[in-house]
């Protein structure tokens, strides 16, 4: 398996319920009341992040999911924590709704807004780079997608075409995701490790493959 330079492989992997993945997340931030906890979900593109937000949506009424491509789009590949932080965790943690047009949707015209009603519980904020040292503050517990970058990289391609100008795209991503999460180390700062994609039987409706954090 290929991994990020510095990353490091984890081991003793098993089959959970996504329940009892929530349990776990859960505890990581007991002291957690009149807000919802909010969770991370890590991981290079390909790894699931956006599956397993849905995933975890789904088996946790009321909770909602934040997705910082939208965040990010059209304004930079990962510079966008301060952006985040100030109009989507800052209120979250006030325990107030969220309905935020980012400045480049205004621009660009992109019609909606990123929302989060208020009184969710959990709130499932999935992207690349969201476990950073900036944004410690702001998050109750996280989770790392762990895989091979091999395999993840085709998995991205089938999901948004192997065309050159993809490919491009790729490359000019890892140019700045690389040196990101080297410095970084989210799969350090996680409390949790989930395969991503798994590699153990499991039903994918109910069950997770995770990594003890002892054996991190």
């Amino acid at each position: 398996m290929r991994l990020h330079p510095g990353e490091t492989m984890a081991v003793g992997w098993r089959v959970v319920t996504l329940l009892d993945a929530v349990r776990q997340l859960r505890d990581a931030s007991p002291g957690v009341a009149g807000r919802p906890r909010v969770i991370a979900i890590d991981g290079r593109g390909g790894a699931g992040k956006t599956t397993l937000a849905g995933r975890l949506r789904e088996v946790v009424p009321g909770s909602a999911v934040v997705h910082t491509d939208d965040v990010a789009w059209n304004h930079a590949c990962f510079d966008w924590g301060t952006v985040l932080a100030e109009n989507v965790l800052r209120p979250l943690h006030r325990g107030e709704a969220v309905d935020f047009r980012p400045a480049a949707w205004i621009e660009h015209g992109r019609p909606g807004s990123i929302t989060v009603p208020a009184g969710a519980g959990f709130v499932w904020v999935e992207g690349t780079g969201i476990i950073r040292e900036e944004l410690d503050p702001w998050l109750d517990a996280s989770v790392w997608m762990q895989g091979d970058l091999d395999e993840q990289e085709r998995l991205l391609l089938v999901r948004d075409g192997d065309s050159p100008g993809q490919r491009e795209h790729v490359a000019n991503w890892l140019l700045e995701e690389l040196p990101f999460l080297a410095r970084e180390r989210p799969w350090a700062r996680a409390t949790m490790i989930v395969a991503g994609p798994p590699h153990l039987d499991h039903d994918p409706g109910t069950e997770l493959v995770v990594s003890p954090p002892s054996d991190r």
